[in-house]
């Protein structure tokens, strides 16, 4: 049997036996295809919303320091990056579907995997570098203008919320996204394995 070119759907409706763990299957990963076009929409929303009160604040405040607006800039820029990858990496997760032949099918599944990675470490990192200099530019202009313990008051708890979000809550999103993108392809790799057995 070649199972490089068995359609996992032509496998689900000819093996009766098979059908729970395969609809499973796919009834998960049709859950992981929404839940992060769902995540991705939000995200994107909320950077668009972000952007407009931001750029009304540049507008009406009208920040009268360079620093000041290049932080502007470059918040508006780790957003806009952000966005615009992982809007078209969601490509990828449109071309899965259950009429392709297996081997196809966990190529696919790699090829989001590997895509996912490159989001969570390269293009994260460039968002919260590029996130955490504006925020510290656009800050310079109002902290010089406190006092010396209130400004680095304000610095300290900003730094620690990054710190947070660094070491805390993206490592958490992050295994979270990897471990359920994990267990669907381990278990289609599974059913490979089941098949070359027969």
């Amino acid at each position: 049997m070649d199972t490089d070119k068995i359609n996992f759907n032509e496998l689900w409706s000819g093996q009766k036996a098979e059908q729970p763990a395969l609809k499973d299957l796919f009834v998960k990963m049709n859950n992981f295809k929404k839940a992060n076009r769902k995540r991705i929409i939000v995200t994107n929303v909320l950077f668009l919303l972000t952007s407009i009160f931001i750029l009304c604040i540049w507008y009406f405040c009208q920040p009268q320091l360079l620093t000041t607006k290049i932080g502007i800039t470059f918040i508006l820029l780790a957003m806009a990056i952000f966005a615009i990858s992982s809007t078209n990496n969601s490509g990828l997760l449109k071309k899965t579907n259950e009429a392709e032949s297996n081997q196809k099918f966990l190529t696919n599944l790699l090829a989001i995997k590997e895509k996912q990675q490159f989001m969570q470490t390269t293009m994260l990192n460039i968002y919260f570098v590029l996130l955490s200099t504006g925020i510290a530019l656009y800050m310079a202009e109002y902290t010089s203008r406190m006092t010396t313990f209130w400004a680095v008051f304000a610095y300290g708890i900003t730094g620690l919320w990054i710190l947070f979000n660094w070491f805390y809550v993206r490592p958490k999103q992050i295994k979270k996204q990897q471990s359920k993108l994990k267990e669907i392809i381990r278990k289609f790799e599974d059913l490979q394995t089941q098949l070359n057995q027969e």
